[in-house]
């Protein structure tokens, strides 16, 4: 595949992005304790405001709100610890945590913060429709003033990460403007915010913790087209780059790269085409990705560290399971890849032949051909589906690639192949949403209907662990079970490719202190440390 060809579309409108934001009004602060951030898509704008009752924050990507803070936080180290929180326990039974809460930290508008708000919070977000997922909460119940007392309906060993993630507001919250007039006791405040643009944040007077160095933050929202423009411009001092720019350099900028536990892979319908339609009308199964010749031949042929380097010029390793890098992985899942002879033999004898000499292996009349959609304005999906397509066509499979949109690709997960993504640390997310079964619906996780029962059992004992330790051995071992299991050595419903890391260009002068590794997304979240190194500010 020849880049070249998708940058230069790409670089062809970004004179024109970077003169629009320019004309906006976006340009350097020249104050050294004002910093100036570019984000990219997984933080990006939020429709419905600063509000983590609707997702900023927590939800479909987690990172630092910035405005509010959560009873934990994760240090330096990746261990998660204690914030507005200060202890927790859990019940014998697991259906009840019981947190104790500081007693010393009032909101950014002087009203104080006790175990009501904490009730309030998760009370509300549990009832609101967002992609934060708290259907196993029963009810949360303030005993006093700093204790907080949750139910579950189920126990579940992952709750600390919902605790962990959702920011909490007061209980004087009004939905209609909240949004866009957040009350929290995070470090900062929001100022003011120029819809489409930019959002200010200046330091709240009543942050419990030590004083940041930076004042102000800016916020931008621009078109990833124009990233590597606003590095070079000099108006931002963090940027994110993008894939068409990983082999740029910046004067005056490190080239940044920060672990993430970003997994890029492809889903494989994993059920057979029964004439079955989903509630929306789409078509389920597939004939060809459900023979698991099919899905093992991909698995052990494709060459992944070359995609690694064609695709992301080296800033990702390869990708077996989805969480590789996490401390529930499963090394014993992975397959030994790039090993075209044997994906051929496997497809032999599985059945699949080319009979007419087309390079395309068929069985029983069936050509060893499938769709594969790909967000056409994600450059490095675009990419990988590109050559995961031509190394697939090496091993006698026709991979037929759909740009399209969300929606689009929703309608046909069920039936087609899709080029998707995951980063969450969550087993609960990465694991059980992922690879548990599940019945036809419209949303994105699972999207092949991957099942398997001995999985499923080893996952259900996993989520109802009071050890983190144990459970996080039976999410590993749910990988790969009597044979079968949700890694490419088992079931192999995925074929997952890259670990792609979040990589930034920042500004010399910025030190972002030591920040813990895999949650690369959340650039941010340790900004209270961040200082500029020479100024006298």
């Amino acid at each position: 595949m020849d880049k070249k060809i998708i940058i230069a579309a790409v670089a062809a409108i970004v004179v024109i992005g970077i003169a629009a934001f320019a004309l906006s009004g976006g340009s350097a602060d020249s104050d050294p304790t004002h910093l100036t951030v570019a984000t990219h898509s997984n933080m990006a704008e939020p429709e419905a405001g600063f509000n983590p009752l609707t997702g900023w924050g927590c939800g479909h990507m987690n990172y630092n709100p910035l405005v509010q803070s959560c009873l934990f936080k994760t240090d330096k180290s990746g261990d998660i610890v204690p914030d507005l929180a200060t202890d927790y326990s859990i019940s014998a039974d697991g259906l009840t945590w019981t947190v104790n809460v500081r007693d010393d930290v009032k909101f950014s508008d002087n009203s104080t913060f006790d175990a009501k708000d904490v009730a309030f919070t998760f009370n509300t977000a549990k009832d609101t429709e967002t992609d934060l997922d708290l259907t196993n909460l029963e009810k949360v119940t303030a005993k006093n003033d700093t204790c907080v007392e949750f139910k579950l309906v189920e126990p579940r060993s992952t709750f600390i990460y919902d605790l962990r993630y959702v920011g909490i507001v007061p209980e004087e919250y009004d939905n209609e403007t909240y949004g866009e007039n957040p009350i929290g006791t995070g470090p900062y405040v929001l100022d003011h915010w120029d819809k489409g643009q930019q959002a200010i944040f200046t330091l709240n007077d009543n942050w419990y913790g030590d004083k940041p160095y930076f004042t102000q933050i800016n916020m931008l929202f621009p078109e990833e087209a124009t990233w590597l423009e606003l590095a070079k411009s000099g108006q931002v001092d963090v940027a994110p780059v993008a894939t068409s720019a990983l082999n740029e350099s910046v004067d005056g900028y490190n080239f940044v790269e920060k672990s993430a536990g970003r997994a890029q892979g492809i889903s494989l319908p994993y059920i057979e085409d029964e004439g079955k339609t989903s509630p929306a009308g789409a078509k389920i199964g597939n004939n060809v990705t459900a023979d698991k010749a099919i899905r093992e031949a991909l698995n052990v042929g494709i060459n992944r560290q070359k995609i690694c380097d064609e695709v992301f010029s080296g800033h990702a390793s390869p990708e077996f399971t989805s969480v590789d890098t996490r401390d529930f992985a499963n090394p014993n899942a992975k397959v030994k890849d790039g090993d075209v002879a044997k994906a051929k033999q496997i497809l032999k004898e599985g059945g699949w032949v080319d009979t007419d000499g087309d390079g395309i292996v068929e069985k029983d009349g069936v050509k060893a051909s499938f769709d594969l959609y790909y967000p056409p304005d994600y450059l490095d999906r675009q990419s990988l589906a590109t050559v995961f397509a031509e190394q697939a066509k090496d091993l006698g499979i026709e991979v037929n690639l759909q740009g399209a949109d969300w929606d689009t690709i929703y309608l046909n997960m069920y039936s087609s192949a899709a080029v998707m993504q995951q980063t969450s640390p969550d087993p609960y997310k990465s694991i059980y949403q992922q690879y548990h079964s599940k019945e036809v619906d419209d949303f994105y996780m699972n999207p092949n209907l991957y099942s398997n029962a001995a999985s499923d059992a080893l996952m259900e004992q996993a989520m109802h662990s009071n050890n983190f330790d144990a459970a996080n051995a039976l999410w590993a071992q749910s990988a790969l079970v009597n044979g079968g299991g949700w890694g490419p050595a088992g079931d192999a419903p995925w074929v997952w490719i890259a670990n792609y890391n979040y990589n930034y260009f920042v500004k010399e002068d910025i030190d972002m202190g030591e920040q813990p590794d895999g949650l690369g997304n959340d650039f941010l979240i340790n900004v209270v440390e961040w200082t500029r190194t020479n100024s006298t500010a």
